[in-house]
């Protein structure tokens, strides 16, 4: 049971991850469309953000279930070793793994994984999601730890 637990409590913490990951890149695109005088109505900014979301999810949602998975296993290596750390752990953990996340693949892919972090604020804000991932993780793991 607790491995089940552990496990929704993952699930929880990549799924506001990769959502808001998806809204930040769909945003950012879109931002650079009506930068080029193309404007985009509020329906085709919500029908692009969820066809964005739905065709991510077999790819960018693994990556980042994969980097979540291994950032935290350190986080949770750290918080043994730092007592009362653990929320600024995961926070900094999933901001590292999105961030590696796309620090990488440019060099090893020669692509820029997702178009909305190909610029510093865009990079910035996809790694901003992973600590908002890691945030909810450790605030799941403490309220489970509460009496």
């Amino acid at each position: 049971m607790p491995s089940l637990m552990l496990l929704t409590r993952f699930m929880l913490a990549w799924l506001v991850c990769f959502t808001l990951a998806s809204l930040a890149h769909s945003q950012f695109v879109l931002s650079g469309l009506s930068e080029q005088g193309i404007h985009i109505t509020l329906s085709q900014r919500w029908q692009m953000s969820l066809s964005d979301w739905w065709g991510l999810l077999p790819t960018y949602g693994v990556v980042i279930a994969v980097g979540l998975l291994i950032a935290f296993g350190v986080a949770a290596w750290l918080a043994r070793r730092f007592t009362g750390k653990r929320v600024m752990l995961y926070s900094l953990a999933g901001f590292a793994a999105l961030l590696c996340i796309h620090l990488a693949m440019q060099p090893l892919m020669d692509i820029t994984l997702i178009a909305g972090a190909r610029g510093t604020l865009g990079l910035l804000t996809q790694a901003a999601t992973g600590l908002i991932g890691g945030w909810v993780f450790a605030m799941r793991l403490n309220q489970a730890q509460k009496p």
